[in-house]
């Protein structure tokens, strides 16, 4: 019996996904190119950093029920929801808020049910537990042979997943950023750079946790610390899916600029964040700064989670 094809042939991702760069002058002022590699456009369903971190995950469960966890508009929950639709496995989403349940669905948690994924909804206590043995072992019990990944997507595998962005950066660029939520990206994005790259991340969250959990994930994933990557963390504008309107302006401004639709929940602080270390002149002259672009606005959906 011939063993199914990989995910990459099922699926058709456009890998490497495009590099660019864009002309602007609050970069070219201080003799920094930006470039932007453009993840969203890897798959219209599991786009940017979804698939990376999801290929190898899905490869391992072998078909079997996925089950993972998200807010309410959990980009994380909708392309797992999607892969299942698209490769035919089932999929159990455990959602943030058992208040939700007594509720109609949101968009996003709608477009979730649609591709047949199965809703479970939890208290916040419950929520905060989620990786505790209780909860794992109460959701086994109710949901049987599951495989289990983790918020976000953010796991070994993952990471390991995500070093072919690194790889596909390698010589063309000094310095790649990317937006951080669960730690993932960065993770193996640093793994995979070539040396005398750096990776920098930028929180969209709040708590100083992510420095920790990304080297836990690339101990887990490597062995060791991976390759040379810092944290920027003064871009949160609240935490997460939270915005000001100097966030939104600069967002509007730049798809102005440059023709590039700018999702506002991890791109916008990105983008904010890039422009205003290149005004500080954290970088050298001739560095050439790439911008991960890990979605695209989904304006619905986005409208609702920013109003969070």
């Amino acid at each position: 019996m011939t063993s199914p094809p990989r995910l990459d042939a099922r699926l058709r991702p456009r890998l490497p996904s495009p590099l660019r760069e864009v002309h602007d002058e609050r970069f070219a002022r201080h003799g920094v190119r930006l470039l932007l590699k453009r993840d969203d456009l890897i798959h219209p369903d599991l786009p940017g950093n979804k698939w990376r971190k999801l290929a190898l995950n899905l490869e391992a469960a072998a078909g079997r029920t996925v089950l993972t966890f998200g807010g309410a508009y959990s980009n994380h929950l909708r392309a797992t929801a999607a892969a299942g639709r698209l490769l035919g496995f089932p999929t159990v989403g455990v959602v943030r808020g058992e208040e939700l349940a007594h509720q109609p669905l949101n968009p996003s948690l709608a477009r979730c049910a649609a591709d047949g994924m199965r809703l479970h909804f939890v208290d916040r206590t419950t929520y905060r537990a989620k990786t505790s043995p209780e909860v794992l072992e109460g959701l086994l019990g109710r949901f049987g042979d599951v495989v289990v990944v983790p918020e976000g997507g953010s796991n070994a595998l993952a990471a390991q997943g995500c070093t072919a962005l690194g790889r596909e950066l390698a010589g063309e660029v000094d310095v790649a950023a990317v937006a951080c939520g669960t730690g993932g990206t960065l993770a193996g994005l640093a793994a995979g750079l070539a040396a005398g790259q750096r990776a920098l991340g930028v929180p969209v969250v709040g708590g100083g946790f992510l420095a920790g959990e990304v080297a836990r994930l690339q101990h887990e994933a490597f062995g060791s610390r991976a390759g040379d990557w810092t944290l920027e963390e003064r871009f949160t504008f609240g935490g997460y899916a939270r915005t000001t309107p100097e966030l939104d302006a600069f967002a509007a401004d730049f798809e102005e600029r440059h023709g590039l639709p700018v999702e506002r929940v991890y791109v916008a602080k990105l983008l904010f964040a890039l422009t205003g270390l290149a005004g500080e002149g954290a970088f050298a002259p001739g560095t050439r700064v790439a911008a991960v672009v890990t979605g695209a606005p989904d304006n619905a959906l986005q409208e609702s989670s920013v109003s969070r």
